[in-house]
């Protein structure tokens, strides 16, 4: 197949690095794919000064592409997509919902055309714009059941398939192993409001006024805003397989979300065998039915009461619940879902 793709931007995201995975893995199994995206916005002299001295650690305008093997094609974002842009393909993808309505407007030859949505309500998308996307004529991928009901909601008959993400659990893996010698728990830091960074540090200050042993090791791209609380141990910048050590050294994974299209966290930290204290956002409560806890948004008493629960356990208890998050992580693939988005593909053509 000819699969054209088409993302706003380039970024550290979890849903880049997913993308970036089907894109990966649909070039594997021998299709063509190209990926086209907004050409940077030229940078003023001040701009220039100012991003040598304030670019992040692994600052990187292609990110999970930077291997070459995907084409990329850079596209003006102010002129919009016009037909002689893009190639003609058997499918096109769109993963953003300024590009759904851009891909939606193509001519048939540009291929079938997909809105590929992983999230709602992250910064910079209005509500009310995202739901005329969901009205679209297109075919729909998601990745967990609360996304496919938001669809529904708008295009009750739109034809939608539902595959999970997985976890590389080549990179992703920890042996079995007991709790740590010091109660540690780790943290996925983003700056945005919405991820809700905020309660989880404040969860940790109070589990620490019970358990002054207790540490948080926060890894994240984003500078960290003000001090972090005593206990705690920043990491940034790091590789997928420095980031899987860190999984393995925790008892648990704190995941505070306010609001999550799926939570890539999640499935990572219980593949290294780590239990997960998340809020109901995003797949969370399909992927913690039995294995995890769930508690409020916006409660950090109640996310503190969950960390000295799993600090309270027995070595033994301990070890019981970090098999069973292992299993539940690593019995749907990677493999398995590109299948699911090939066969997805191929059924549109």
């Amino acid at each position: 197949m000819k699969v054209t793709i088409v993302v706003p931007g380039l970024n550290s995201a979890g849903g880049s690095r997913v993308i970036s995975i089907y894109a990966h893995e649909l070039f594997k199994r021998g299709h063509d794919v190209l990926l086209v995206t907004w050409a940077p916005r030229p940078r003023s002299i001040r701009g220039r000064i100012k991003h040598i001295f304030t670019a992040r650690i692994g600052d990187s305008r292609d990110w999970y592409f930077e291997d070459k093997l995907i084409p990329i094609r850079r596209i003006r974002p102010s002129k919009g997509i016009k037909d002689r842009q893009l190639p003609e393909a058997d499918v096109v993808i769109a993963t953003w919902y300024d590009t759904a309505f851009a891909v939606a407007d193509l001519a048939p030859s540009k291929g079938a055309k997909f809105y590929f949505m992983q999230d709602y309500g992250a910064p910079g998308q209005p509500l009310e714009i995202l739901r005329k996307t969901w009205r679209l004529p297109m075919n729909f991928i998601t990745i967990s059941e609360w996304l496919v009901g938001m669809i529904r909601q708008e295009q009750p008959d739109a034809a939608i398939t539902l595959i999970p993400n997985a976890v590389d659990v080549d990179v992703f893996t920890s042996a079995p192993r007991g709790k740590q010698a010091v109660p540690t728990f780790g943290l996925m830091y983003r700056g945005l409001w919405s991820k809700g960074a905020d309660i989880a540090l404040a969860a940790f200050e109070l589990a620490r006024q019970v358990r002054p042993d207790c540490r948080l090791l926060v890894v994240g791209h984003d500078r960290m805003e003000g001090a972090l609380p005593e206990g705690c141990r920043a990491y940034r910048g790091v590789s997928d397989e420095d980031l899987a050590g860190i999984y393995a050294s925790c008892d648990a994974w704190l995941f505070p979300s306010r609001s999550e299209g799926f939570g890539l966290p999640i499935i990572e930290a219980m593949a290294c065998r780590t239990p997960v204290i998340s809020t109901p956002a995003g797949a969370a409560p399909e992927l913690l039915v039995e294995t995890g806890t769930i508690v409020p948004v916006d409660d950090p008493r109640a996310m503190a009461g969950a960390m000295l629960s799993i600090v309270d356990l027995s070595d033994g208890d301990w070890r019981q619940l970090s098999d069973r998050v292992h299993y539940q992580a690593t019995r749907w693939s990677w493999t398995d879902a590109v299948d699911k988005f090939e066969r997805a593909l191929r059924a549109s053509i």
